[in-house]
């Protein structure tokens, strides 16, 4: 009983996202420009809402915030008691009322038109109050609530959400946001520090690097990843350059097959031409790939694929950024 209650909610919502979702058009539009134009100026998106709104309106600005758009959050009735004096012309307002008739807010507008700013509505009504007061209104026809009442937000709250959502990645890509400018907003934390880390912090070099020639043999090579307290080696030519790489994995999978390779040249077992990662990119890069390609050891190259290092997937965690 309990389970299927709490699926039937998933479910409800599931389907006021996809609704929602559905509706997204012009208006959608005609709102990201608004916003795109503010930004341009020197303005910033204000959000504001009441009761379970003014989260949402808390959690929709610090997205914007963290994600190169501007924002601040406006409690409406702090607002009308003088933190109206934290806006200007320049800005623009979004305004989060489901049923587009809250009291707090619609008192706001007046106030705010005055000040300059024009408004963005997220309501379910295009007709109501709020809708009719805004330059843009986009709607949320997520349907019904989840709660058995249909009075406590629900639906409306996660569909409106993804709607902020929405707005902040697409402004993303309009305002080519790049990552390094994330890691700026982000320097604390596991985010922070693969945002902030470069590969070069992280991967090992010196007597932790284990590094032979293609002629030395399995048996050499063990050795040598022995010595680095590494599970495996890079193969590299007289110039430094990767040739390949030889892990313990390789050698447990060589003794599975009933060779014995010690005494074999580690240029016919190693991988040859592996994948590799440059010595200038942040750690977030470094967790994609480990996540794609489900890998352990990832070599390091310089710009002139001369192997400078190997990251080992197991130092992630020491380094806090898995």
């Amino acid at each position: 009983m309990m389970i299927a209650r709490a699926k039937e909610v998933f479910a409800v919502e599931i389907e006021g996202l996809k609704k929602t979702a559905d509706s997204i058009g012009e208006s959608f539009v005609a709102a990201i420009r608004m916003m795109l134009a503010s930004q341009a100026a020197g303005g910033i998106v204000v959000v504001t809402g009441v009761g379970k709104n003014l989260h949402i309106a808390e959690k929709m600005s610090a997205i914007f915030s963290s994600t190169g758009t501007r924002s601040i959050v406006l409690n409406p009735v702090q607002a009308m008691h003088g933190d109206l004096g934290m806006v200007s012309a320049k800005d623009i307002l979004i305004a989060l009322s489901f049923s587009g008739e809250s009291d707090e807010v619609n008192r706001l507008i007046p106030a705010i038109r005055r000040h300059g700013l024009k408004v963005i509505s997220m309501t379910r009504n295009p007709a109501s109050t709020l809708a009719q007061l805004s330059d843009i209104h986009i709607a949320i026809p997520c349907g019904k609530e989840a709660c058995p009442f249909g009075m406590a937000p629900t639906n409306s709250t996660t569909s409106t959400m993804a709607m902020g959502d929405a707005l902040a990645m697409v402004m993303i890509d309009c305002q080519k946001f790049a990552i390094e400018e994330y890691a700026m907003n982000h320097p604390a934390g596991a985010i922070g520090r693969a945002l902030v880390m470069k590969v070069t912090d992280i991967m090992r070099t010196g007597e932790r690097l284990a590094k032979v020639p293609p002629t030395a043999t399995v048996l050499a090579t063990l050795l040598a990843m022995t010595n680095a307290k590494s599970g495996s080696a890079v193969v590299v030519g007289d110039n430094g350059k990767l040739l390949g790489i030889f892990t313990d994995g390789d050698f447990r999978r060589i003794c599975a097959s009933g060779q014995n390779p010690l005494q074999d040249e580690i240029a016919a077992h190693m991988t040859h031409s592996p994948m590799f990662v440059r010595d200038d990119v942040y750690a977030a890069e470094l967790l994609k790939i480990f996540e794609k390609k489900h890998i352990d050891d990832l070599p390091v190259c310089d710009a002139n694929g001369i192997a400078v290092g190997m990251v080992d997937i197991q130092d992630l965690p020491k380094m806090k950024v898995l």
